[in-house]
């Protein structure tokens, strides 16, 4: 059985901290966006002349808020293959 070493250890941290990321990453932008979708359902039928208005307005925020989605996962990206690789 070959001992540890530093780039083991590195390369375990790495991938650990691409997982957290995703984690955190993507729990924040799906409960925001849940909460756009249900306001904007909310608001459809409150009032209906302005369903395109309203369905617009919701996916510019959704876009928005994707974006911390992405950041997210451009990070994680970085952590596997800059330093999760052998």
């Amino acid at each position: 059985m070959d001992a540890i070493t530093g780039a083991d250890l590195v390369r375990a941290a790495a991938l650990l901290g691409a997982g957290i990321a995703m984690g955190f990453g993507a729990i924040g932008p799906g409960i925001g966006e849940g909460m756009a979708a249900s306001k904007a359902c909310e608001g459809v039928s409150r009032n209906p002349e302005q369903a395109g208005l309203i369905t617009r307005t919701m996916l510019v925020g959704q876009a928005v808020s994707e974006s911390t989605g992405i950041y997210s996962l451009v990070i994680a990206l970085i952590l596997i293959f800059l330093f999760g690789g052998k």
